[in-house]
């Protein structure tokens, strides 16, 4: 079972010098002065953790999941983007897992569980009203909104939990209006909280 040997080694680590340990081969049991644990019926868990009936669980470094990400291209809307009015993202600052794809901007659930999810854009001119929406599977979940006349580059922010399944995909579109672009003001990030 994969990652039963992590979880052997951590047990033998937290044993007392001298007590006497035995396995014989992977499926019979381990004998600690004379009481049976059986350890052979490990299972690994969706979010990568293998946990045995000793309760010792043992989590794999693949389920840490994150990434932020920030513009510093020209103003949004681009000839790309006109189509499918998604926010692309020219720099990953991190990307802990490799799930957010640069190229599409599009973050891609590697397993269940709870994300968080946060991002802040930045209104090209006064006079405007920009509108930014969280997609989840295409629907929108969040939206921002800066609208204020008077202010030259107004910021519009907004975050989320989100329960995702496995493939579950998010990104940024921009409903209306038009970004600044330079600088690295818009940015983009999430993260797993916990897997489920």
């Amino acid at each position: 079972v994969p990652g039963l040997g992590a979880a052997l080694a951590l047990l033998v680590l937290l044993l007392p010098a001298g007590c006497p340990v035995r396995a014989q081969n992977d499926t019979e049991p381990i004998v600690l002065e004379g009481k049976c644990l059986v350890v052979c019926d490990s299972s690994p868990s969706a979010d990568g953790a293998v946990t045995s009936s000793l309760g010792i669980s043992v989590r794999s470094g693949s389920a840490k999941v994150a990434f932020s990400a920030t513009r510093s291209t020209n103003h949004e809307p681009s000839e790309m983007s006109n189509r499918t009015m998604t926010i692309y993202f020219d720099q990953v600052l991190v990307n802990i897992g490799n799930h957010f794809d640069l190229a599409s901007s599009i973050f891609v659930a590697p397993r269940k569980g709870i994300y968080s999810f946060s991002f802040h854009v930045v209104k090209v001119y006064n006079r405007q009203t920009i509108q930014v929406s969280l997609m989840q599977n295409g629907y929108p979940v969040i939206s921002a909104f800066a609208g204020d006349q008077d202010v030259t580059r107004e910021a519009a922010s907004n975050g989320v939990l989100l329960l995702m399944e496995r493939e579950d995909k998010v990104h940024l579109k921009l409903e209306r209006g038009n970004l600044m672009g330079g600088w690295k003001y818009s940015t983009f990030s999430g993260f797993l909280v916990f897997p489920l």
